[in-house]
């Protein structure tokens, strides 16, 4: 059995985790109806891998499957934005390659949240580091009113009362959420002044949010994410320069929202520097 979603990946290199993450959402119950994939010019395999090897897998899974190879690094969000252009399903998930499926009904999960209610239009997992005791990366994201960011339970135990409770939340990061199509066919797909990656998932959660649509976070959903694997390890991305210059980008944006939405105080926005592993340190995680 399948869902009515569209999985969109991007990749560039990292082949190991790349393949990692697409095998292990094979193995969910149900699968997504439709997988894209977009390789942003990887010289390692990973084009290899995509374009010769995983589509066989789609195959005797029942999934549609569709690659699209760019010659270069076209930035995250370019990417992105050529999946949502070719996804055939009402709900999209967008999933980053150094993500690995934890809940094995996670899709249902997230999809049952949006059909609910029409204006629940975008949810995310709990996301959790991939080496025991598997605490808490990200249950979803708060601002503070000068635009400090603060993502909430990292570090806490993976059964942390408070984070595991749905709720509503400012914003998501998009290493895993599941949306409606709706949304971007209303309001466009994410904003590429934000290339090659970071916040554009934050303004897409705050677009959708002044257009009506919820942004919540679902802790029954629970998925390992080898953190920013995909962009920080990634040499030709100056990822702290890169960072910087779209969270002021942000902040002149939305200012108008989080100065008024009574999110946590800067004292409270502090980053954690956890610990964290590489695939080859941890192995492959368990399925639950």
């Amino acid at each position: 059995m399948t869902a009515p979603v569209t999985i969109i990946i991007v990749n560039y290199n990292k082949r190991p985790y790349s393949q990692l993450c697409l095998e292990s959402i094979l193995q969910g119950d149900p699968l997504p109806a439709q997988i894209v994939c977009i390789d942003n010019g990887s010289t390692d395999g990973t084009q290899e891998y995509l374009a010769d090897e995983f589509p066989s897998l789609t195959q005797q899974a029942g999934v549609e499957y569709q690659f699209i190879a760019n010659e270069g690094n076209a930035g995250a969000i370019t990417a992105r934005n050529q999946g949502l252009e070719v996804a055939t399903q009402p709900y999209i998930a967008f999933c980053d390659n150094d993500l690995v499926m934890r809940s094995r009904d996670w899709l249902a999960t997230l999809l049952g949240v949006l059909e609910e209610d029409e204006m629940n239009g975008i949810v995310g997992a709990k996301l959790v580091f991939p080496f025991e005791p598997y605490n808490i990366e990200c249950a979803g994201v708060r601002i503070s009113p000068t635009g400090r960011v603060q993502y909430r339970g990292r570090g806490e135990s993976i059964d942390a009362p408070e984070f595991n409770e749905r709720c509503e939340v400012q914003c998501l990061i998009s290493a895993c959420w599941v949306m409606r199509k709706a949304i971007t066919d209303a309001i466009g797909g994410m904003d590429e002044i934000f290339n090659p990656a970071q916040f554009e998932d934050f303004d897409l959660c705050y677009r959708a949010r002044e257009n009506g649509w919820r942004v919540l976070y679902e802790p029954r959903a629970e998925m390992y994410h080898f953190e920013n694997t995909t962009t920080d390890g990634s040499v030709d991305v100056k990822f702290k320069y890169v960072t910087m210059k779209n969270w002021q980008a942000f902040k002149e944006r939305w200012r108008h929202m989080f100065e008024t939405e009574g999110g946590p105080p800067d004292s409270e926005c502090r980053w954690a520097k956890l610990e964290t592993r590489p695939l080859e340190r941890t192995g492959v995680p368990p399925i639950i």
